[in-house]
């Protein structure tokens, strides 16, 4: 059994070794902090990384072990071990390459993205901002000045930069690495890059994938149809042009909204929450670069260069970097910079909880399943919507909270368009799954704008997207491409996992025991077992898309009679003090500058990010 340990733990610590070199230098390629070779230095050092974790030698050596194990009387150290080697088994199967040429096909991939990444930073999109001003500006910006500038031409000229931005895509190399994909993933005995990748990370095929996104489309159809028909009853028929949508059914109330989401507040707003919840982190580093920024990559995420884990009776604690794009002082940013914070948060939560013998159990990539890491962090943020949470923790400068005549006109612009949302991310995989299904020679810029826009139009019911679905980030990164599903997926997670908590306690704001629960039978486990499994030990219930398409279904009055019940029910709940202890190490940095640190307290880190973004407004 020494030789099996042996191996076992230069294993963990082989892997720890090239996971932290290459996430180190992911974040500061994609933070823009690095110098003019970073992106050289990130790619050699992620080609380092795929190779060792598409070692074919490892699946025989670690099966040789195996079975050598089996064969000892069971007892606790042989188990645990058994446990661990088992986990390393399923992470190189699924990412193991055998075949010499499947590895040649990875090496082109890896470096065509980085070589399109590169090209893409240098690419500025711009459009008019609310001053009517041609300025540069980020995808977030773009689709905060969609929902909430009043001027229908500066609206249309941030859809017109993300269609602009669709077309240098489509012209820059976009089709041919969609076609080295299918290469790769045919190679690897898959009928195309899509096929491959369902399976190996929600360990289903687009067959039994889309039983259940068509269930979904079906159930909700009949609701987006009658909330567009109702949008345009209301607003005229031209707020369903894809640069109208989001502003006629939003604008106005995240304008209204505005004053209580201050984005100096937010970092409080959301240490507070999650204290009263008991949410920690194990003793985690974190470093979180939250603010918009020239050359930082436009998307919101959250990595792990250490992965926690229990090694040889030791706790290694996380080391996480999260990210969000806000920009103090437009119209909507606050709000969207405070979810960002939620879900990522949710994503650091999680990852750092992860309490396995081995590395592998703990990292973001498959075999974890996307759809059970969006879950966690999608849950966090689903609270942001609710009535009580509104009510005691969104305030003015002056400490007012939030009316109820506004979180009711909230309840009202919002659930029309839940199934619309909802829907939007059925999109994706409905566009991919068409593409990779494509021959190389019908991938023309041309006939791939046309599929997307037909999509569009079947899934959303209007004549674009006001996301158009080329300019989203994830189809560029041989990670996220095809893996949009598991943000769909995990919502209808996450509305299981609220009814679970709705029906035994009977509130979610500050309840201290979701963070415990979500430990325990979420969080702990990592991938050792499916999302299926996590979701029967909390909630008694498998995977079933109803209850999400329910919550799309249900009217505004059904919405606003159940916020008012949360509210009184709310009122009469004392709030606990926000004294939990986040077992963390926060830095709060944009870029290589630190604007806060909790090494004097949360409070303090609280003041300071505060003062450091109230001193940008002036």
């Amino acid at each position: 059994m020494q030789q099996a340990l042996d191996y076992f733990n230069q294993l963990n610590q082989d892997y720890l070794d090239v996971h932290r070199a290459k996430e180190d230098l992911f974040w500061q390629n994609y933070m823009g902090t690095g110098g003019e070779d970073m992106s050289a230095r990130f790619s050699a050092a992620e080609s380092a990384y795929k190779r060792f974790i598409a070692e074919p030698r490892r699946l025989a050596e670690i099966r040789h072990l195996l079975a050598g194990l089996e064969t000892l009387p069971q007892e606790a150290q042989r188990d645990a071990l058994i446990h661990g080697l088992q986990g390393w088994l399923r992470f190189f199967d699924c990412n193991t390459i055998e075949d010499p040429q499947a590895q040649a096909l990875l090496d082109q991939i890896i470096h065509a993205e980085s070589d399109l990444y590169s090209r893409r930073k240098g690419y500025q999109v711009t459009h008019l901002n609310a001053e009517g001003q041609r300025v540069a500006a980020s995808l977030g910006e773009l689709l905060t000045n969609q929902a909430t500038n009043p001027n229908e031409d500066y609206r249309r000229s941030s859809q017109q930069a993300l269609r602009d931005l669709e077309q240098w895509l489509l012209h820059n190399g976009l089709p041919a690495l969609i076609g080295l994909r299918n290469r790769f993933a045919r190679q690897m005995g898959y009928r195309n890059y899509f096929d491959y990748k369902v399976n190996k990370t929600e360990r289903m095929t687009p067959e039994q994938l889309f039983a259940i996104l068509d269930r979904f489309e079906r159930e909700t159809r009949e609701a987006n149809a009658r909330s567009l028909q109702q949008l345009a009853a209301d607003k005229g028929s031209q707020a369903l042009e894809p640069w109208n949508v989001r502003f006629a059914s939003a604008g106005d109330v995240t304008r209204q909204l505005d004053p209580y989401f201050p984005f100096s507040r937010s970092l409080e707003r959301w240490v507070d929450s999650f204290k009263r919840l008991h949410i920690g982190f194990g003793g985690a580093e974190m470093n979180l670069d939250l603010l918009v920024r020239k050359g930082k990559y436009e998307n919101g995420f959250m990595h792990g260069p250490v992965p926690p884990f229990v090694r040889q009776g030791e706790w290694v604690p996380a080391r996480i970097n999260f990210t969000s794009l806000a920009q103090p002082g437009q119209v909507g940013s606050g709000a969207y910079g405070l979810n960002t914070l939620f879900h990522e948060g949710g994503h650091a939560a999680h990852f750092a909880n992860i309490r396995q013998n081995a590395p592998c159990f703990s990292q973001e990539f498959p075999p974890t399943s996307m759809a059970y890491a969006e879950t966690q962090s999608m849950f966090c943020d689903s609270l942001l919507d609710d009535a009580d949470w509104l009510k005691r923790y969104a305030k003015n400068a002056a400490g007012e909270a939030v009316p109820d005549a506004l979180i009711e006109a909230g309840i009202a612009a919002r659930q029309p368009m839940r199934a619309f949302n909802e829907r939007h991310i059925l999109l994706v995989p409905y566009f991919e799954w068409a593409l990779y299904q494509w021959d190389d020679e019908q991938r023309t810029p041309e006939a791939i704008t046309a599929l997307a826009r037909e999509v569009e139009q079947k899934i959303l019911g209007i004549s674009g997207s006001p996301r158009p679905t080329l300019a989203i980030p994830h189809l560029l990164s041989l990670e996220s491409a095809c893996s949009y599903q598991g943000y769909l997926l995990a919502m209808m997670a996450v509305e299981q996992t609220r009814q679970f908590f709705l029906q035994r306690d009977g509130y979610l704001t500050d309840n201290p025991a979701i963070g415990p629960d979500l430990a325990q039978h979420y969080w702990l486990p990592g991938n050792s077992v499916s999302h299926d499994d996590t979701l029967r030990s909390l909630t008694g219930e498998g995977f079933n898309p109803d209850s999400l398409a329910q919550a799309c279904n249900q009217t505004v009055a059904q919405a606003w009679r159940e916020a008012q019940q949360t509210m009184a029910a709310a009122a009469a709940r004392p709030q606990p003090p926000a004294d939990f202890d986040l077992e963390a190490h926060i830095r709060v940095v944009d870029g290589e500058t630190v604007l806060a640190d909790n090494a004097d307290g949360d409070e303090r880190m609280c003041r300071d990010f505060a003062a450091a973004i109230e001193a940008r407004l002036v």
